[in-house]
């Protein structure tokens, strides 16, 4: 593989796989809500710190994606990585935030709404509100590129 191709695989993602693991995302959250099964937010907070840090490629959401992108045949759409990679990490913030609340015995209602609103509006509508941040932080200056 040339370094053009290796670099380019490196920085892009398929936005319908990206999708997909949102809606994992939501579905998952949304059973937490409604179960308080302390594993469900445990495991998303592990997969969102591997798909944060360069460790996509174990992530057992990104596995199950993959498998419905193929099954479903859905159109592969090059998306630049950077910007998920940093929405993953909040969403590691806030899965952990749920896994600390719940052990303390605080309400998760609100944490665990936040999380399911935004995997909505990644999955459904393609709107990533952590991406928005992303580039508002480079805009100023408070983080610069990768």
């Amino acid at each position: 593989m040339s370094e053009i191709i290796k670099k380019y695989a490196s920085t892009h993602g398929n936005e319908s796989k990206i999708r997909t693991v949102a809606f994992l995302v939501l579905v998952l959250t949304v059973v937490y809500l409604f179960t308080q099964w302390i594993s469900v937010p445990a495991f998303l907070f592990v997969d969102f710190i591997l798909r944060g840090f360069n460790w996509g490629k174990y992530s057992p959401l990104g596995f199950a994606a993959d498998g419905i992108v193929d099954l479903l045949k859905f159109e592969v759409k090059p998306i630049f990585l950077a910007p998920k990679k940093f929405a993953a990490k909040i969403g590691a913030l806030f899965t952990a935030s749920l896994v600390i609340l719940q052990l303390f015995g605080l309400d998760t209602l609100i944490v665990g709404s936040i999380l399911a609103i935004f995997a909505a509006l990644e999955s459904l509508a393609g709107f990533c509100a952590g991406c928005h941040v992303y580039n508002f932080l480079i805009t100023i200056k408070l983080i610069r590129p990768k």
